[in-house]
């Protein structure tokens, strides 16, 4: 992208108003990140993965235990450089305890079948712990696979496609995470994909650490995917109803039995892309979505979860609609400054909602507009379910606020507002409601866009910029993301207060909001205090706003205001160091957080000290004690 393309009118006056506010410091990092050329992934990769002399390390290592391995692969006319790219992939593995259990639906008296058996047999001379079968018919591919599975004896069971390759670390990592981590029921790793050639890879997935919200709007899982035998044994193979969808079906029966699940950040299997997988062209296979469908209802059935299950925004990104019977009282607390206008806008589009369930309880600050006065009286005398409450405080505090008017609620749910959102659709407080019922979730937030129907706010995601930062910011409204990440309701480490849903009992129990914290921060900590309890936090886009972003409050401007900016960051760092160090288990430690567009990280960034944006900070308060 040339330079004149990137700096737009509007990223120009953003950046100048970063330059006044924030300062050159701050100012150069966000131009630098943002004029960052992309990153070659066959250059990366060839940076990232194990050099000879660890694979040769690999291969000598010494184990107490050697879990065995073994990899199903049913075959049907595989053509014979696929056939044979995958055989090597698999005899040229590092770590050596495994078996190859491959089951053969294709017809042994074409020319194709003849050449797979020949080459499998070939192979076998050489490696005994290579097992072939030959069926009578082909079953399809969840009937080929549970053949292939009737021939496996090892203590875990890998699937693998039967024109795929695997990385020659897989089984190496996967071991070692069984012999570090101890009694995994379910392993899976990265991926990409390959050209027919299996020459140039591409298209790197890299995967957050298990996402139960995610797996139920993609299969985002995929390859590679080790589980344990025992586990199988219980939840059964594949289903051929599911045909197209097996794998998620398969993967939905599992996690449904075991919370023992463990996602290795690495790329160990490359996806052949054919033009016409479902992968690279979604209308091929349309039967397969329609099972995908049918598979996540299913699932919600045995969990006796009322939900319907429709297509998301594309072929493979499925949607969930929650139909509780229940329809609680969710107060809704709207902390406000005048900005009549605002403020007016953001009732009207609550007004429109189809849920009606709700009592509104705005939290006046300090307001001087006599307009703004003569508007609560109105609404008083007009509006029933409206309360106004009045924080006698000069002192702006975001989180003594909402703690302030929490006390006032009635709800078993609390939505926090900002007085300059504006709800798009009338079905947003049901879209809320609807995950924030489920037992296992604490806080719900929504997709919210800027004026210009670009995304402000799509997830937050721990890192970014050094403490916290928005997911996918800047980018239009219609693009999916990375891996449709954007659009997928899925769980995240936290969401913007600007529209959060959480139940009255949890916010009750963490003790609201942390008051230390008084502008910055306040709300990713309350989440991350929620998860704490071993609680959900929910990202769902199909509840939409629009936030015409902090206008009530103004902007880090002065001196006093960047100081305080920069204590909450030590403040939240010193609460939530172990976290910032170890990585956001929603995000990949592979990707970037210098940029909110999940591309990948640089190999500076690498190198890059877990403190260096703290000590940053840390230089920043010494030059302001001196001044």
């Amino acid at each position: 992208m040339k330079l004149a393309e990137k700096l737009t009118a509007k990223t120009f006056v953003k950046g100048i108003k970063t330059l006044v506010e924030d300062g050159p410091k701050v100012f150069v990092k966000k131009l630098k990140a943002r004029l960052r050329p992309a990153i070659d992934y066959e250059k990366w990769r060839k940076e990232q993965e194990p050099s000879l002399e660890e694979l040769e390390r690999q291969k000598a290592d010494k184990w107490n235990e050697m879990p065995l391995f073994s990899i199903v692969v049913p075959v049907f006319q595989t053509p014979e450089r696929f056939l044979i790219a995958m055989l090597d992939s698999v005899i040229g593995q590092t770590y050596k305890n495994w078996e190859l259990c491959i089951y053969d639906g294709g017809d042994k008296n074409t020319e194709s079948g003849k050449r797979t058996e020949e080459i499998i047999q070939r192979y076998q001379k050489s490696c005994s712990n290579i097992f072939y079968q030959r069926g009578s018919e082909n079953l399809g591919i969840s009937g080929n696979t549970n053949e292939a599975l009737k021939m496996a004896k090892g203590d875990y069971i890998a699937f693998m496609d039967h024109d795929d390759m695997l990385t020659m670390n897989a089984f190496y990592e996967v071991a070692h995470v069984i012999k570090e981590k101890g009694d995994m029921d379910l392993i899976y790793s990265d991926e990409d994909k390959m050209d027919m050639e299996g020459k140039m890879f591409f298209m790197p997935h890299f995967k957050p650490d298990f996402n139960l919200d995610l797996l139920r709007s993609v299969n985002y899982i995929c390859h590679l995917l080790v589980v344990k035998r025992t586990l199988i044994e219980e939840v059964g193979g594949f289903q051929k109803e599911f045909n197209g969808a097996q794998d998620h079906d398969f993967i939905l029966r599992c996690i449904e039995k075991t919370s023992k699940i463990y996602h290795i950040p690495k790329v160990l299997y490359h996806w052949r892309a054919h033009r016409d997988s479902t992968s690279e062209n979604p209308e091929s296979k349309r039967y397969a979505y329609e099972a995908g469908i049918s598979a996540i209802k299913q699932h919600y059935q045995r969990l006796k979860i009322p939900a319907d299950v429709t297509y998301g925004v594309s072929l493979g990104i499925y949607r969930t609609i929650y139909r509780w019977k229940e329809t609680p009282l969710i107060s809704i607390l709207i902390p406000n400054k005048d900005h009549k206008e605002d403020l007016e806008k953001c009732l009207k589009s609550i007004e429109e909602q189809k849920y009606t369930q709700y009592e509104i309880i705005i939290i006046e600050n300090n307001s001087t507009n006599p307009e703004t006065f003569h508007y609560y009286e109105k609404l008083k005398a007009e509006k029933k379910n409206i309360q106004i409450v009045v924080w006698e405080q000069k002192e702006f505090n975001y989180s003594k606020l909402n703690n302030f008017g929490a006390d006032y609620a009635k709800g078993e749910y609390f939505l926090l507002l900002n007085n300059d959102t504006q709800m798009i659709e009338n079905t947003c407080l049901d879209e809320l409601l609807g995950f924030a019922m489920r037992e296992e979730v604490g806080i719900v937030g929504a997709r919210l866009f800027y004026e210009d129907d670009t995304i402000q706010h799509a997830g937050v995601v721990v890192g970014f910029g050094g403490i916290a930062g928005h997911a996918f910011i800047n980018q239009k409204r219609e693009e999916y993301g990375y891996f449709a990440r954007a659009i997928c309701q899925q769980d995240y480490s936290a969401v913007t207060a600007a529209c959060m849903m959480t139940k009255a009992e949890i916010f009750r129990e963490v003790g609201g909001f942390t008051e230390e914290l008084s502008v910055a921060f306040n709300d990713i900590d309350y989440c991350l205090k929620v998860r704490r309890l071993g609680k959900l936090v929910v990202y769902n886009p199909y509840a939409q706003l629009y936030h015409y972003e902090s206008k009530s409050r103004g902007a880090e401007n002065t001196p006093q205001k960047r100081k305080r900016f920069h204590q909450e960051i030590m403040i939240f760092y010193q609460r939530w160091k172990e976290l910032l160090e170890q990585g956001d288990p929603y995000y990949n430690p592979n990707l970037t957080l210098d940029r909110a567009d999940f591309s990948l990280k640089t190999r500076k960034e690498f190198l890059r000290s877990n403190h260096y944006y703290i000590d940053q900070v840390r230089e920043e308060l010494e030059k302001e004690r001196e001044i």
